[in-house]
């Protein structure tokens, strides 16, 4: 790969071609930072590979700026709580008085030694002495959990939380999640407080930013640039993974074989995930679907559907940010070229 090609596949990475979500990214910032925040929770959604990740990083970044912002990440697949208590411990070595010297967590369990004493305390425990000394040095510590699971882990940790913000500690939480993660959690029985969080569902990034973007990288006119973008349908991962392969590739590929490649790439990184998620009726319906919006009529024919039963399996999809529906009677992929991929899945 060339040294300087200013896209990556990583996922979660900042790229160095990145397209910001302005309007979202100022709505959790404003709302983190005021005096009396409406919400102290956020929740991110979208289908893999839409920015979900990279959305919540600039968010942190802009936050860190401010010294009185403290930014925790937690690991999705460990015990959130005791976590938590790790890593705020750690973070927290850079403020003065606010752990005491000879404070420390031990490997096996949570012993805490202060002043040579050692007691021995739960992570709640722990978080919470924290926690009141963070106020009163009017401190925030954002948490951010990325790519949540509606798991018993999950459920102790959020009911924790609610606890944390009725004490009025300055506590915020930024979750991301699939559609199905994010609904399973906020319906939760047992947390249903989660169901008043705000949520900002990820849509396809703007085809003008990456027209732009195209145009100048490429040194390209408007029209190719524009099909360039068009191929993307806005999806983040295809405007990142198309702009790699073109950048490596237009001088000595045509575009039909640069295609290939990122079908390839489509392939590998997202669309046999998004395809092993789907029910048999959910691949049937993506399958009747064209390159080019579908009328639903002629999906539920070829697939030998009622409408009654085609309209739930739309909703879901709907939700779930595979396909979208441009005008009444017609549905469409958002994700693009999964139409030629899907052909070679069983």
């Amino acid at each position: 790969m060339k040294k300087d090609n200013p896209f990556t596949l990583t996922f979660g990475k900042r790229p160095t071609e990145y397209i910001s979500r302005f309007e979202a990214t100022e709505m959790i910032v404003s709302t983190f930072t005021a005096d009396n925040p409406v919400s102290q929770m956020y929740l991110i959604e979208g289908i893999r590979g839409s920015g979900k990740t990279v959305l919540m990083t600039a968010v942190t970044a802009e936050l860190e700026q401010d010294e009185d912002y403290l930014v925790i990440d937690l690991n999705s697949t460990q015990n959130l709580l005791d976590d938590f208590a790790r890593r705020l411990v750690d973070s927290c070595q850079k403020f003065p008085d606010i752990i005491k010297q000879g404070f420390n967590i031990s490997i096996a369990g949570f012993g805490v030694g202060i002043g040579g004493k050692e007691e021995f305390q739960d992570s709640i425990s722990i978080i919470e002495k924290i926690l009141v000394s963070l106020k009163k040095k009017r401190k925030r510590i954002i948490i951010t959990i990325d790519e949540a699971q509606p798991n018993e882990n999950m459920r102790r940790f959020a009911s924790q939380f609610q606890i944390f913000i009725r004490k009025e500690y300055p506590l915020f939480l930024l979750m991301t999640g699939l559609y199905e993660n994010i609904y399973a959690i906020q319906n939760d029985p047992a947390l249903t407080f989660l169901l008043r969080a705000p949520k900002i569902k990820l849509e396809p990034l703007s085809i003008q930013q990456i027209t732009k973007q195209y145009m100048k990288i490429f040194d390209l006119d408007l029209d190719r640039a524009l099909n360039l973008a068009n191929i993307t349908k806005g999806y983040a991962f295809a405007f990142q993974a198309l702009g790699l392969l073109y950048f490596e590739h237009r001088d000595e590929m045509a575009l039909p074989d640069i295609l290939k490649k990122l079908d390839d790439m489509l392939d590998d990184f997202v669309y046999k995930k998004v395809w092993e998620s789907l029910s048999e009726q959910e691949r049937a319906i993506v399958k009747a679907i064209s390159s080019k919006e579908t009328k639903v009529q002629t999906i539920c024919q070829k697939i030998s559907m009622s409408s009654g039963s085609f309209s739930q399996y739309r909703d879901r999809l709907i939700k779930r940010g595979i396909i979208m529906s441009p005008r009444h009677g017609y549905v469409s992929l958002t994700l693009p070229r999964f139409e030629i991929i899907a052909k070679f899945y069983c």
